[in-house]
């Protein structure tokens, strides 16, 4: 494991490699599981304000069910809130492009500068998964198999792109670069160990 600031990494998010190929799994992560994307309050309070605008591209039942909800719920076994789920499995927010392929409504509107805040933090990092110690003030941070995500292993081995590497953006996002820069020494350091 590496320890940087507050968190504890699991080594597997620097010597796994990952890159989404959503050519091929056509974004299945947000259309399959037992529950939503958790979510931080500060989001559920951003989709709440800006839900009309989020809605407005999704299908009639997404729509009904943010009516109804706003997009949320509260998941008792995991004990999370996170985004609300069809029937299926498939997340509100979805909407599919012309190849098929599912993606955040929230993240279109926020590439399009029409709200202000990207898809929730915990969809932004996976297959990171983020666990916080309340009592400690640590976090730990491990890489989430999942045998969907198949596809993203064997491109990030094709281009030889760690874990970490992939999500640079949602680490800065959540931390800072500066956090990500002790990251990517700490990666290095441990990896010129491994040899």
């Amino acid at each position: 494991m590496l320890i940087i600031q507050d968190v504890i990494v699991s080594e597997e998010l620097v010597t796994e490699k990952f890159v989404c190929d959503l050519h091929a799994c056509k974004g299945a992560c947000c259309t399959e599981g037992d529950y939503g994307a958790p979510l931080e309050k500060n989001e559920m309070q951003l989709i709440t304000q800006y839900a009309d605008i989020i809605k407005d591209d999704l299908s009639d039942a997404s729509k009904a069910i943010i009516g109804q909800n706003n997009g949320f719920e509260y998941y008792a076994k995991p004990k999370v809130w996170g985004t609300s789920c069809h029937d299926d499995g498939a997340c509100v927010f979805l909407t599919t492009n012309e190849l098929g392929i599912s993606m955040c409504n929230i993240e279109k509107l926020h590439a399009e500068g029409k709200i202000p805040f990207n898809k929730p933090v915990s969809c932004h990092l996976y297959p990171l998964r983020v666990s916080k110690n309340e009592i400690s003030g640590f976090e730990a941070w491990n890489y989430d198999r999942w045998d969907i995500c198949s596809a993203a292993c064997t491109k990030g081995e094709k281009e030889k792109i760690p874990v970490y590497k992939f999500i640079k953006n949602a680490i800065v996002r959540v931390k800072s670069e500066a956090f990500y820069e002790e990251l990517e020494a700490a990666a290095d350091f441990y990896l010129k160990n491994q040899e």
